[in-house]
């Protein structure tokens, strides 16, 4: 697994060159007409000349990848204050079902509501929000105030850097604009910010990052990113920033023709690769079709919640898509961590099928995708149990895929838990100790 970690605002990000001539690989700059021309694409410092770390992970088994903290290790400790208040957690996202909505105060503050309904703690607001109809977004802060719920505000990068038209835009690229927004953001009580539409992995879009999530710890803001280079230790660093995209991720089913067909298997490969270096926000759990049709099972979707990791979990499902879920499928939204304590690999190969379990507290989650269009039974080894009995909570796919079963059973840590994976199917278990 090769990546690069501790990357600092004195340099550029790099990637390996795609075509690899007599099977070796070189290291490839960003060209010089990424982020519309501007910026150098050379790094310049003065001495001496930190670098970053070029990472190379590898071992006799793929859970020494799937299981690796190494770009975590070799990035810089968190700068000196209080993250205390950086809160892991859930939120709703009205853009994927409805990319108008967030120009509709109403449709938004519904939004709200659903999060309120879920105990979710957060609601995102997407691109566009500065036309908004009906109310405005100080309204909408402060009515999600009185419901609990947190505040999440899109804005998008440029600047210079790109001609991305999608609003709030030229603030988040100028010093001044931001701290000053920032600042009215923590008076308003808003929770974190979503910037978007990097288009550079230039040293001076670089700059801009450290910027801005330094700017944010400032004012107690957490921050994701989107359209945005891969993640480099920078959640180590900086900790208020818990989710990063760089991934194809569910908003691509309306917009990619090759996304369907591609969704079960790649959701089996990015465990063992993209997600092993950082937070990645690939929106989960979609089960109404948008453009193009989910391949998808149902259960296939409520199981990429466990088995993909970011600081918070955008929900791709409607409002109206929730509500209508089973009890118990919502009883386990309701409850599922954002974060976890410990996570392993119990079985997989990219491509295949993957099965993890991850433990908060005294409650593990197992979770597995099949990415394969053929039936598959298994027994799975839990070895990591304590010794004991543990009720579990086993949620896997209707006949047809389309729907979800329940069932409630009890086993002892020694034995294996017996699971029947549909094509592209999926299953949640949860297990409580007795």
């Amino acid at each position: 697994m090769i990546s690069e970690a501790n990357l600092g605002s004195n340099y550029c990000g790099i990637r390996l060159e795609q075509n690899a001539e007599n099977g070796l690989y070189k290291v490839r700059f960003p060209e010089k007409m990424d982020g519309q021309g501007y910026g150098k694409v050379n790094p310049t410092s003065t001495l001496p000349w930190d670098m970053p770390w070029r990472t190379v992970i590898s071992g006799k088994s793929l859970s020494t990848i799937f299981e690796s903290q190494l770009i975590n290790n070799v990035s810089n400790e968190p700068v000196s204050r209080d993250f205390s208040w950086v809160k892991p957690g859930r939120a709703s996202w009205s853009w994927i079902s409805n990319p108008a909505s967030c120009r509709d105060f109403n449709a938004l503050k519904d939004f709200v509501d659903l999060s309120a309904e879920m105990k979710w703690e957060y609601s995102l607001v997407d691109a566009n929000r500065n036309e908004m109809q009906g109310g405005n977004i100080e309204q909408l802060v402060k009515y999600a105030n009185t419901k609990g719920v947190g505040i999440i505000m899109w804005y998008n990068s440029g600047g210079p850097n790109n001609i991305v038209t999608e609003g709030p835009r030229d603030i988040m690229s100028d010093t001044i604009k931001r701290k000053a927004e920032f600042k009215k953001l923590q008076q308003w009580g808003v929770k974190g910010v979503k910037v978007d539409f990097w288009q550079s992995d230039k040293q001076i879009t670089i700059q801009q990052y450290h910027d801005l999530m330094e700017d944010a710890a400032e004012c107690h803001i957490l921050v994701g990113l989107h359209g945005c280079t891969i993640p480099r230790g920078w959640s180590k660093t900086y900790p208020n920033m818990n989710s990063m995209e760089s991934i194809k991720g569910e908003e691509c089913y309306r917009f990619d023709t090759t996304y369907t067909d591609n969704a079960p298997i790649q959701n089996t490969i990015i465990p063992f690769t993209r997600n092993v270096i950082g937070p990645m926000d690939y929106t989960p759990f979609g089960i109404s079709n948008l453009k193009f049709p989910y391949k998808t099972t149902f259960a296939h979707e409520l199981a990429i919640t466990i088995v993909f990791n970011n600081g918070i979990i955008h929900f791709t499902e409607s409002a109206e898509g929730i509500r209508k879920l089973p009890e118990f499928v919502k009883s386990f939204l309701v409850e599922v961590p954002a974060t976890f304590d410990e996570s392993h690999l119990v079985s997989g190969y990219p491509g295949k099928d993957i099965i993890i379990a991850s433990r908060k507290g005294n409650t593990w989650y197992i979770a597995g995708i099949n990415g394969e269009n053929e039936t598959k039974k298994m027994d799975v080894k839990l070895p990591f149990l304590k010794k004991g009995k543990y009720q579990i909570n086993f949620i896997t796919d209707g006949a047809d895929g389309k729907s979800f079963q329940n069932k409630k059973s009890i086993m002892k840590s020694m034995e294996n838990l017996s699971v029947t994976f549909l094509p592209n199917g999926g299953f949640v278990a949860i297990l409580k100790t007795l």
